[in-house]
């Protein structure tokens, strides 16, 4: 009577591991189902996205089309988009360099010093409204403040516009990859004697580096395709402005947006081309981007 007893309180458990490792597997299994699903969703009408910009604006690609001016006829062939592309690179890479420092900043404010005073959960609420205000409504502010204040359109004045919709993009997305990074990091360099700066600069930003590149990628990709601020403020040009301060100056959504309103053929084909050509640089940078941070952050370790 005892020895069946023992055997079959040694054998509940068992029975009972095994029921829970199969139940385990099939909850992993439906779940990454789900996931291939959800990618697959998402694929698929990326691709064609894709595919339909490839292969509309494929044909009128060319050596000419990436450096010549833009062409004052919108019915005749010929020209290119080389004023558009130095320009998107000017106001993007401006808009850059005042957005994303500004932006991990501000993260490391929130995460490493803020944490939950009053200032903190202020500049937290504020970057969540800004991530929500439409485009056309930043371009209209900057067009108020600073286009009828000093009566010109620029390329800054885009620049402005387009940092303002990267930095709360960039702050919230920063702060979230420097809570990923373990306490534990953090106390074993202070253990060490750093100081809490020192700890941030050395130990917490090479750790989230990667995942901070991805959130200002992800900043700097929504803005260069943004259309409605560049056309408030920056103005129009057929030329190349190298100035990014002085006079008007164009980019590669405006010219899409202005191409692809016009009923010719030649205009939209230039339209489908402009829109390869800004994919093709978001897609260079991101790549260099990326391979940059791994190298840092092999660096670093």
């Amino acid at each position: 009577m005892t020895t069946t007893l023992e055997r079959t309180s040694r054998g509940t458990p068992d029975l009972t591991r095994r029921a829970l490792s199969t139940r385990r597997r099939i909850t992993n299994q439906v779940a990454l189902g789900a996931i291939t699903l959800a990618l697959v969703i998402a694929i698929v009408p990326l691709g064609l996205v894709v595919y339909s910009v490839i292969s509309k604006g494929g044909g009128i690609m060319s050596g000419e089309f990436l450096t010549e001016d833009i062409s004052l006829s919108v019915r005749r062939a010929g020209g290119g988009m080389g004023p558009a592309i130095i320009g998107t690179l000017l106001i993007t890479g401006g808009a850059a360099l005042m957005a994303v420092p500004l932006g991990v900043l501000g993260a490391i404010y929130l995460n490493e010093y803020g944490k939950q005073r009053p200032l903190a959960r202020l500049i937290r609420m504020l970057a969540d409204i800004m991530t929500g205000v439409p485009s056309i409504i930043m371009g209209l502010f900057i067009y108020t403040i600073w286009v009828l204040t000093f009566e010109a359109r620029s390329g800054f004045a885009g620049a402005l516009a387009l940092a303002c919709l990267m930095l709360p993009v960039v702050i919230r997305s920063t702060e979230e990859m420097l809570k990923l990074v373990p306490d534990e990091l953090r106390q074993a360099s202070l253990a060490l004697g750093a100081r809490k700066w020192r700890t941030t600069v050395t130990v917490v930003l090479p750790a989230a580096i990667s995942g901070i590149t991805s959130g200002s990628l992800l900043a700097i990709a929504r803005a260069a395709g943004e259309t409605a601020p560049i056309i408030f403020v920056v103005g129009a040009v057929n030329a190349t402005n190298w100035n990014l301060f002085s006079g008007e100056n164009t980019a590669l959504p405006a010219q899409i947006f202005s191409n692809a309103s016009q009923p010719f053929q030649i205009a939209q084909d230039r339209a489908w081309g402009a829109a390869l050509t800004l994919i093709a640089i978001v897609l260079i940078f991101t790549i260099i981007a990326r391979f940059i941070a791994n190298r840092f952050a092999i660096k670093e370790r």
